[in-house]
């Protein structure tokens, strides 16, 4: 595969996992109301951010999160206006996963089964944890200072989505774990696997 077929290949790819990251949030989500009328959800939509960071890289894996996650903010009246926050944290999300996995790792060129599952594991819960604390801090400040929600109404409501984020974050990382690992071997064997050098 030549240079520019392999960049048309991850953007091809890239939108397919964003495509999963919008269908895992809007058709797969668990909706949970939280003080003040907002809503949090329990999704498995970051751990496609961080399966596309794992086999694309993290820059990839960013924007598929972020274009994925927004359009499927952008598209939910009760979302919408969290959409900006959205976009950076599931970039940041990516980046940090890809970053480990990468240029850390380098997971895409070992052949030690051992040595692969130990850093998908630590990449997906160093993205995935990051959005556990970033995502209700961020939320705090956003919704107090940009939309004007009222302080105790903005804590309470981050304090709801913290535990949703937790509880997404540790089947995330599972379900990230397990796909990749099951997909892993089959994209070697059709001679699809990249190998990602993170610069």
């Amino acid at each position: 595969m030549n240079r520019s077929d392999n960049k048309v290949h991850k953007i091809a790819l890239t939108a397919l996992m964003a495509a999963l990251c919008y269908v895992s949030f809007t058709y797969l989500k668990i909706p949970i109301p939280t003080f003040g009328g907002d809503y949090t959800a329990l999704h498995i939509g970051n751990a496609f951010c961080v399966l596309a960071a794992l086999l694309l890289g993290g820059w990839y894996g960013g924007l598929a999160g972020s274009l994925g996650m927004t359009i499927a903010d952008i598209l939910d009246p009760v979302y919408i206006t969290s959409a900006p926050k959205t976009f950076i944290l599931k970039l940041c999300i990516g980046l940090i996963s890809g970053f480990i996995a990468h240029r850390v790792a380098h997971i895409t060129e070992s052949h030690d089964a051992k040595y692969v599952f130990k850093w998908t594991l630590i990449a997906s819960i160093a993205g995935l944890g990051f959005n556990v604390i970033a995502d209700p801090i961020v939320g705090y400040f956003y919704k107090n200072y940009i939309l004007g929600v009222q302080s105790d109404a903005a804590k309470i409501m981050a304090t709801w989505a913290a535990g949703v984020t937790f509880l997404n974050a540790v089947v995330g990382t599972v379900v990230v774990v397990a796909v990749y690992l099951a997909v892993r071997p089959v994209l070697r064997k059709a001679g699809l696997f990249e190998v990602i050098s993170e610069s």
